[in-house]
């Protein structure tokens, strides 16, 4: 049995079986969720999912210190890109992005001990109906206050129903309904994940 809304197509099964509500602390990864998120906005998730390989192809694997150093060439070349959103605005908001990713990875050592900061819920979660309770009382307000401060920060695209989505797809929430097959596999990832730090110096 699995979540209802992945049954269109076996990339979209492979994508909830094996990533969507699996923690993630890999800041290029994240990185990617984040903008990836920001392009699904108005559209559905498989179409995103679909464009995923050329989307990674033409913003460089989303490796934000290439990213950041795109320029208006650049902007001009993706708008073209039909491989692609051809969202002149998130476009540039992606750019954008990554020169604030790189400002917070030199603030927090790194993406991933900056997001996992907005954690609802303790890194230590024995039960899962401990997990439901904190997921319902605090999840929408941390999605919130993730928004209002990447927003202070300079991002774009990143309202806080983008960014549930995006705490969905990273693991710090887990959505898998109860009875689907995975969820039980991603509660035990995110129970056994340790408190994210930033790197040594």
């Amino acid at each position: 049995m699995r979540c209802s809304w992945c049954q269109a197509t076996p990339a979209y099964r492979r994508y909830h079986d094996h990533e969507w509500g699996f923690p993630e602390i890999d800041d290029r990864q994240l990185f990617e969720k984040l903008c990836l998120e920001g392009f699904q906005a108005g559209l559905s998730w498989l179409t995103i999912l679909n464009k995923r390989e050329t989307f990674r192809q033409a913003f460089a694997q989303f490796d934000m210190d290439q990213v950041a150093q795109f320029g208006d060439s650049d902007i001009d070349r993706l708008v073209l890109d039909a491989g692609i959103v051809r969202h002149r605005g998130k476009i540039v908001s992606t750019i954008n992005n990554a020169r604030r990713a790189i400002e917070v990875r030199k603030e927090f050592g790194s993406l991933a001990a900056y997001v996992w900061r907005f954690d609802p819920a303790p890194h230590a979660r024995p039960k899962a109906v401990i997990f439901e309770a904190l997921k319902a009382m605090a999840v929408e307000p941390q999605a919130t206050a993730l928004s209002k401060d990447l927003k202070k920060r300079g991002w774009t695209f990143v309202g806080p129903t983008t960014m549930y989505a995006f705490m969905q797809a990273m693991g710090m929430v887990n959505d898998h309904i109860e009875g689907c097959g995975v969820r039980e596999a991603a509660s035990a990832a995110r129970a056994a994940l340790s408190p994210v730090k930033p790197p040594a110096s």
